[in-house]
């Protein structure tokens, strides 16, 4: 049985969003030209495209098996289906913010007769129930910012990832209504029927996020040295030692290591008596 992918067809994760599928092993054949439907080298999956904000929906409905969207949609949307990996990108906040010379600086401020702007009505009402908050809502399709300058609100809610877009439009952070990132998702009736196919692209999904920032060291070593050389590698399961070479006391040891420590690690290794040091790229880690 076939599996059909559904991705953004633009927008902020898109491009990410391909991009972790071709690492994955599952990359388009037609990246040129994109699509409504798009082919894979994988002859058993496809990919449809469509807006983020429909892609729950559609793997809700059936029309999708898997799916790449966002936490916030998802939650907006309501509906039922399989989170099977947080892909560790496009992260941002569901915030509650109002203008910066506004008298609300906690939630504590919102009186019932305050109008509430945004993209995420659902999202936003739960929050504001929770809260005991009875402010009335306004649904936005866009430029939620501007909504307290026109008149047309009083504080909004709206998605940010670093919140300079806010700050230049003069608004200050009240409280977090969510936080997100972007999900694998998946149709619960597609998994239990499809969950091989669906366990293979979620293994080789995984293994691209577990290699991100990742790299893998290798080395020649005296066995005199080895204590030493095992002490300073940091590693996933500490560093491998393979076999004597050649009989002459020099063993091979490699280790995955953070990207960030490389620098530091690969010297202080020279120092001890490592040598013919090698540092690889990893695509995956399975």
């Amino acid at each position: 049985m076939k599996l059909r992918i559904a991705l953004p067809s633009k927008g902020r994760i898109s491009d990410p969003a391909v991009k972790l599928l071709g690492k994955a092993g599952i990359g388009l054949k037609d990246t040129a030209n994109r699509k409504l439907f798009s082919e894979t080298h994988d002859n058993d999956i496809s990919v449809m495209f469509t807006r983020a904000a429909d892609i729950p929906e559609f793997v809700a409905d059936g029309a999708a098996d898997l799916g790449i969207t966002g936490l916030d949609l998802i939650g907006e949307k309501g509906v039922d289906v399989e989170i099977l990996e947080d892909l560790n990108f496009g992260r941002a906040k569901l915030v509650l913010a109002a203008p910066e010379d506004s008298k609300i600086n906690n939630i504590s401020d919102i009186d019932d007769d305050a109008v509430v702007a945004t993209e995420f009505p659902n999202l936003t009402e739960k929050y504001l129930k929770d809260n005991g908050i009875n402010a009335k809502i306004v649904e936005l399709s866009g430029s939620t910012e501007i909504a307290p300058f026109i008149g047309v609100a009083d504080i909004i809610v709206d998605l940010t990832s670093t919140g300079t877009t806010l700050k230049m439009n003069h608004l200050k952070i009240i409280d977090t209504v969510v936080e997100s990132s972007v999900k694998l998702v998946a149709n619960k009736e597609s998994y239990n029927a499809k969950e091989g196919k669906i366990e293979a692209v979620r293994t080789g999904i995984k293994g691209v996020i577990d290699a991100e920032g990742k790299k893998l060291v290798m080395m020649n070593v005296d066995e005199k040295h080895l204590k030493a050389i095992k002490k300073a590698m940091p590693g996933l399961t500490g560093p491998t030692v393979s076999q004597v070479l050649s009989n002459n006391g020099v063993v091979a040891v490699h280790a995955v290591v953070d990207e960030k420590k490389v620098f530091k690690l690969v010297n202080k290794l020279k120092m001890i008596g490592a040598r013919d040091i090698l540092v690889v790229p990893i695509e995956r880690i399975i």
